[in-house]
């Protein structure tokens, strides 16, 4: 392990292994639980590679009743669990600990129903977030949030983090699509929260767990909102001559009162990792590529990118390239939705999640090339400027402790920048472990009191994706406090 800590594992725990599996094999049988060394090493890490541990076991129910049936059992037994979508997490949400049981959900992904009438359609957790969009696009229609692991990432790991992507700067993230849920209490209750209604009567549960990170229990079933594809789309490319420049225009662009379905930002070392692999045609010249996408009417379309273009002119723009058929346009997008996947080729990375208010977009750009030139790594941003929520990747060697520990360093520094200019610690990865002990920086110790409150409430045992979202040193005073 390197800079962040964990906890120790229960050895009372490690000491009742067979016995555990033994019960969890009695709930789910057959090929249900994995408890060989060889399968559990798929599951000691997410997409936060640098950090790894070994489940005791692994679980994968295929009903709503089996999960209600293996948390009550575990939550009796007293072990920790770790719920898992399909480990998309960049923040370490799905990490394990060698005493815990990660409970998968991607045997549950099957679509339940589809209501065209009233624009839902409800899905077992695990089915993956583009797999909803498959399954109503021959009706015309498609499910917003759109994340870059949308190919791989499920439904419930969407939840858990509240995701977004690159057209939420129209249609809203995970929250603003999501109008209900099955959920699995850690006493084994099965409770129906929210409903097809845009607006479900009582207190707003639904809003407290998306984006909750696994702390409360485990959702099993969703309810979506769905929508009619656009009429029309369209992506242009600009080039900058820098990153600050292309900032501005972001800026610019929104003040003017426009709302295009995404802004996609990418400074140079971006544009060239990218294409190198997707052969969009982004310009390489560039110190900084916007892309963005409006929809409507052929009208419509000609006349916001006509606004948009005069805006980007003035912001010194240097070239612009609006896709011209459907294949332009999916290869400007596969640029961009495969660009994480591309920077892993060249350089291990860790990937930042801040959000900022798109005003200060220049001054924090400015900021975090000032960060990593002054740790002597390399950075790459790619973000959503839309709506301000800022990845930048920061290169690092896996191989070298000492670059892990700057690129470390590094991010949490841009982190704090984000927060000093009225931004947060993360828009869509959630906190995890990787910005666990940053939570202090944002909030005071009133309201993390109040968060961990809640935490206990759903979990008084902290037994639900323990050692994730609040400081260790504030969990272990809260355990003190709450034995007295």
């Amino acid at each position: 392990m390197t800079g962040i800590a964990m906890p120790q594992p229960d050895p009372g725990i490690l000491a009742r292994r067979d016995e555990i599996i033994a019960g969890l094999s009695r709930i789910v049988p057959g090929e249900g639980v994995i408890s060989s060394e060889d399968e559990r090493r798929a599951f000691e890490t997410d997409a936060l590679t640098a950090y790894r541990r070994m489940p005791l076991a692994v679980v994968l129910p295929s009903t709503t009743e089996q999960a209600a049936e293996v948390l009550a059992y575990l939550a009796r037994e007293g072990v920790p669990m770790v719920p898992r979508g399909a480990g998309t997490s960049l923040a370490g949400g799905a990490l394990p600990q060698e005493d815990a049981v990660v409970i998968g959900v991607s045997k549950m992904a099957q679509v339940l129903d589809v209501d065209l009438p009233n624009r839902t359609i409800r899905v077992q957790s695990g089915i993956t977030n583009l797999g909803v969009s498959a399954a109503i696009a021959h009706e015309g229609f498609f499910y917003a949030p759109d994340p870059s692991s949308q190919l791989a990432c499920t439904i419930a790991g969407n939840i858990s983090m509240n995701s977004g992507g690159a057209h939420c700067l129209k249609y809203g993230v995970t929250t603003n699509n999501l109008l209900g849920v099955k959920f699995v209490t850690l006493q084994g209750e099965i409770v129906e929260i929210g409903g097809d209604a845009m607006d479900a009567a009582g207190l707003d549960l639904l809003g407290l767990i998306c984006g909750s990170e696994g702390q409360f229990g485990l959702v099993t079933e969703a309810t979506l909102r769905i929508l009619p594809m656009a009429e029309g789309a369209r992506p242009i490319l600009f080039g900058f001559p820098s990153s600050e420049e292309a900032g501005a225009c972001v800026a610019a662009v929104l003040g003017a009162g426009i709302v295009p379905v995404a802004i996609e930002f990418m400074d140079k070392i971006a544009i060239d990792i990218c294409e190198d692999f997707a052969h969009a045609g982004y310009p390489r010249e560039a110190g900084a590529l916007l892309i963005v996408e409006v929809e409507g009417s052929p009208a419509e379309i000609d006349e916001q990118l006509a606004r948009i273009g005069a805006i980007a002119e003035t912001h010194g723009a240097t070239s612009a390239r609006q896709a011209k058929t459907a294949a332009e346009a999916a290869a400007i997008w596969k640029g961009r939705k495969s660009a994480f996947g591309a920077m892993g080729r060249i350089s291990d990375y860790i990937c930042m999640d801040g959000t900022i208010p798109t005003g200060r977009l220049p001054e924090i750009l400015a900021r975090i090339t000032e960060i990593c030139d002054a740790a002597g790594l390399k950075v790459a941003n790619i973000f959503h400027a839309g709506d301000g929520n800022l990845h930048p990747l920061v290169l690092y060697d896996m191989n070298d402790p000492v670059s892990l520990a700057k690129a470390e360093i590094a991010g949490e520094d841009i982190l704090r920048a984000c927060v000093e200019v009225g931004g947060c610690l993360t828009g869509e990865h959630g906190v995890g472990i990787e910005k666990r002990e940053l939570m202090s920086v944002q909030f005071n110790a009133v309201e993390l009191a109040q968060m961990m409150r809640v935490k206990r409430a759903f979990d008084p045992d902290w037994l639900m994706n323990p050692s994730k979202v609040f400081p260790l040193g504030l969990r272990q005073a809260e355990t003190l406090q709450a034995a007295e």
